[in-house]
């Protein structure tokens, strides 16, 4: 049986990657709902009608447990997810906690990408009022970045744009962090670290994610020891045309992390 990775678009393939370098005896399956891409600028309660149309749909097919890896849909559903499915359901969130951690002693401010629902959910608010006591945490929301990726548009100049101009009135030199708060954006870090600052370091959610999924895995001895790797990829408006840009995706992502290995720890 697979693991299946489930997003609104090319996003959740990011923590798909990580899953595949840890869990190289699994196989997987990988659902973008490209019929409703992106959620992170819709009204909330489309968005719950679209995930767990999406949810039934993966339930179809053979799965043993299902990382829902778009902060979006896991903040707006994940609860209501858990209580209907039967299977582990794992989820993910901006990683808030450990960027504090990371900045406790530095003095240093942390700034959160993430889309405008992520934002505005209470789920979000919740996350930062716990482990924020130093009120030392900022929030930037980047919905376009998410059209930028399902563009395959990965044109530095062009992200150097975006970029400078978004991040137009803050001192970044205020900064110790930056995390990634939507599995699209990962796809970005490294233009990112070209262009901040070498003091900021860069972080997202899915090594935790990952980290999570094999701990319930093993909990449920549901661990493969006979897995190849192998990936199917489905979305939700059945378009081969889509299905071949999300291999290409994979394809580009895996290639960025080849590279970065061995670099410091902000790329």
């Amino acid at each position: 049986m697979r693991i299946a990775f489930f997003d609104s678009g090319l996003g959740g393939l990011t923590v798909l990657s990580a899953a595949m370098r840890e869990l190289p005896q699994e196989d997987f399956l990988f659902f973008a709902d490209t019929l409703h891409v992106p959620y992170g600028t819709k009204a909330k309660e489309d968005v719950k009608s679209y995930i767990h149309d999406a949810m039934k749909t993966i339930m179809q097919e053979e799965v043993k447990a299902i990382v829902i890896a778009c902060n979006t849909a896991t903040s707006m559903a994940i609860s209501e997810l858990r209580r209907t499915y039967p299977i582990p359901i794992i989820g993910m969130e901006p990683a808030v906690k450990p960027a504090v951690e990371i900045n406790r002693s530095s003095g240093k401010r942390i700034l959160v990408f993430a889309t405008p629902l992520t934002l505005r959910e209470s789920k979000y608010r919740d996350l930062v009022r716990r482990v924020d006591s130093m009120h030392i945490v900022d929030s930037l929301p980047l919905p376009e970045l998410v059209e930028y990726c399902e563009a395959l548009n990965f044109d530095q100049k062009i992200m150097n744009a975006y970029f400078t101009e978004k991040l137009d009135g803050f001192d970044l030199n205020e900064y110790g962090t930056v995390v990634l708060g939507c599995t699209h954006y990962p796809f970005y870090k490294k233009i990112l670290s070209d262009l901040l600052p070498e003091h900021i370091q860069i972080i997202d959610g899915s090594t935790g994610t990952v980290n999570r999924l094999i701990q319930v895995l093993r909990a449920n001895d549901l661990l493969s020891s006979s897995g190849t790797q192998d990936v199917r990829l489905l979305n939700s408006s059945q378009s081969m045309e889509y299905a071949e840009k999300m291999e290409k995706a994979l394809s580009i992502y895996r290639e960025i992390e080849n590279r970065q290995q061995g670099y410091p720890e902000r790329n």
